[in-house]
């Protein structure tokens, strides 16, 4: 069994860790906590020699004692903290109001020094109360004098869109045994959990640093939880000046929030976490390519709202099952788009409910343009559509005017459709897992049309897939051709997303010309000596179509 050998200082002092490949991403990073002596309420992280962040898991780049990894220990939940000094903070309340009554008694009044052992534990209580909530991702608490956070349920963490790959990336499996997974919404004790977290956590002022982040195509959600990603999602609104501009009550927008994360299913791939990253590098393309300049606010409200709610409630089987298998959702939209209508249904459903409508202080006319342009942009992220869009998007670009509305109209489609299918242009740690994800959702998909006697996709067909020769296809006949179209217009995206696009390109075509004769259930779960431009990831997997 292969194993690798890791270098890395923890507190100034050099430590060496070895694990088996085959190990999984969670032990690997029991590993480092127990190297760490902490436990796994705590939050770790690890940097690499040049001091970015990496990902611990099996997939870590093996070094020398020269270029060590460096070990962080970011912060420390409140029962773990609790566990560590040995302190009931509830009992030591209860003393301290015992103490203050009797001093009370005795003087008829709290003396001096008693006011300031009160203050002081207030203090403490406020601190650790709001220790579980404060993040590594850069979020640090606005500090007003006067906020106390209010203590949130215990429930267990559960991150609806966790995917569990195996290492060895055996996809295979009877059909007899095939069991499909759930795409019901999230429960409510979940949902309620991250709404706990969410609200502790939405006031924190964002450093600058994660409010750049936010606008690369570097960005890394793998390292993110649900909540913070909803802060972040707010925070996108309120660097573009939207909740002022429409003036949308914070309460109203928190709850529209929370409405979405809570319409999105417990799928492998079309999950929150998917409309989170699309929403991410839409908001990334706006500030990039300054469309600030050239869209109206409705608009840039339209297209980050879209890119937000694209796909509220997908139920993990796409339009070709839904047509196929004569489903309700098929029936109600004709066979047409029907995924995309959903979205689009769902997605005004929420405006509609109680507590949810971010657009309710609109004027008439720009809510009807807002809505003209969400539907126009979801229905946009339909595949079928994709030649349709992009060759009548090309026809234009010799004589494009942003002031013609449907010029604009042809860029949003453009823009939509791009932050959709956008994972390749991001770091293979970040991209590689989407992969699998998507793999999970097609093989799942393909196993239940072969129960039911449906037609089969073969990309989607887990015994048929060829994982690197699809990522070649998805990135040249796909990705490239979108994507140097907008880069016709805005020549600012070439080094930052073509440029890492042909390098994926290139990479992909290496691995498919030594392994083109297996099939995707055969690759060996050993990392592959090859790697791709500009990063460290060893572990090569599959496409994203």
């Amino acid at each position: 069994m292969a194993t690798k050998v890791i270098y890395f200082t923890f507190n100034g002092m050099l430590e060496r860790a070895e694990f088996s490949t085959l190990d999984t991403a969670s032990e690997v990073k029991d590993l480092f906590r127990s190297a760490a002596e902490v436990t796994s309420f705590d939050i770790i992280k690890m940097y690499n020699s040049e001091g970015d962040l990496v990902n611990i898991t099996q997939y870590l780049k093996s070094n020398t004692p020269d270029t060590p990894y460096r070990l962080v220990v970011l912060a420390t939940s409140t029962d773990s903290l609790m566990k560590e000094v040995g302190t009931d903070l509830n009992g030591v309340e209860k003393r301290l109001q015992a103490l203050e009554s009797h001093i009370i008694v005795e003087n008829g009044g709290l003396t001096d020094s008693m006011r300031q052992v009160q203050e002081e534990m207030a203090a403490l209580s406020q601190k650790l109360e709001g220790i579980e909530h404060l993040s590594w991702i850069g979020l640090s608490k606005d500090i007003n004098g006067t906020k106390r956070f209010t203590k949130s349920s215990k429930h267990t963490w559960h991150n609806k869109c966790d995917v569990e790959i195996t290492t060895n990336n055996n996809w295979k499996k009877s059909n007899t045994d095939f069991q499909p997974y759930s795409c019901q919404s999230e429960s409510d004790m979940d949902c309620e959990t991250v709404f706990d977290k969410f609200n502790c956590m939405r006031d924190m002022e964002v450093r600058s640093e994660v409010k750049g982040l936010l606008e690369s195509v570097n960005f890394n959600n793998w390292q993110w939880n649900e909540a913070e990603m909803l802060v972040l999602l707010r925070q996108m609104y309120l660097d573009l000046g939207l909740l002022d501009t429409f003036n949308i009550p914070k309460s109203t927008f928190h709850t529209w929030l929370c409405e979405v994360y809570r319409s999105y299913n417990r799928v492998p791939f079309h999950n929150f976490k998917h409309c989170f990253m699309v929403s991410q590098m839409m908001y990334g393309l706006i500030q990039q390519l300054d469309l600030k300049s050239s869209f109206s606010p409705a608009e840039l409200f339209a297209l980050l709202t879209s890119a937000v709610c694209h796909d509220l409630d997908h139920p993990g089987y796409n339009n070709s099952y839904q047509v196929n298998a004569r489903t309700e959702l098929a029936i109600r939209y004709n066979d047409m788009s029907v995924l995309e209508n959903h979205h689009c249904s769902v997605a005004f459903r929420i405006f509609a409910s109680e507590g949810c409508n971010i657009l309710g202080n609109m004027s008439a006319e720009t809510y009807r343009h807002v809505r003209q342009c969400i539907i126009r942009c979801i229905l946009a992220t339909d595949m079928a559509r994709h030649n349709e869009i992009l060759s009548n998007f090309t026809q234009i670009i010799p004589t494009f005017d942003v002031e013609i509305a449907d010029h604009r109209n042809q860029l949003m489609m453009i823009l939509i459709k791009c932050a959709d299918i956008s994972n390749e242009c991001r770091p293979m740690e970040v991209a590689e897992p989407w992969i699998d994800c998507l793999l999970q959702e097609f093989f799942t998909q393909s196993d239940l049309e072969k129960k039911e006697g449906l037609p089969v996709s073969p990309f989607m067909d887990r015994d048929k897939v060829n994982k690197n020769s699809s990522q070649v296809n998805f990135i040249k006949f796909i990705l490239l051709p979108l994507f140097e179209a907008l880069a016709e217009l805005h020549p600012v995206i070439q080094d930052p997303i073509i440029g890492p696009l042909q390098d994926a390109l290139e990479y992909y075509q290496k691995l498919s010309s030594s392994t083109n004769h297996l099939p995707a259930t055969s690759f060996s779960s050993k990392p592959s000596a090859l790697k791709r431009k500009g990063t460290s990831v060893e572990s090569p997997q599959t496409n994203g179509v």
